[in-house]
């Protein structure tokens, strides 16, 4: 899947990532949205920025992060 800026997503699960810090686990059923998903890139597994509500703008794992409107 490929993130674009201004998707609204959900942190939906626990990222396998060994960029996923414990911190992180109070993200999980947060919402946002993608700021800067790196696109220049183009790689799949790459971390991308996302503003998340009420927890300012952090740099996620993709496999912890799921699409609430296409």
């Amino acid at each position: 899947m490929q993130f674009q800026r201004g998707n609204k997503i959900e942190v939906y699960k626990k990222s396998a990532d060994e960029a996923w810090e414990p911190y992180m686990d109070d993200f999980v059923g947060v919402h946002g949205i993608i700021t800067d998903p790196d696109t220049t890139i183009n790689d799949p597994d790459a971390l991308i920025e996302v503003s998340l509500e009420g927890k300012g703008t952090h740099r996620l794992p993709q496999d912890s992060l799921r699409l609430l409107v296409k």
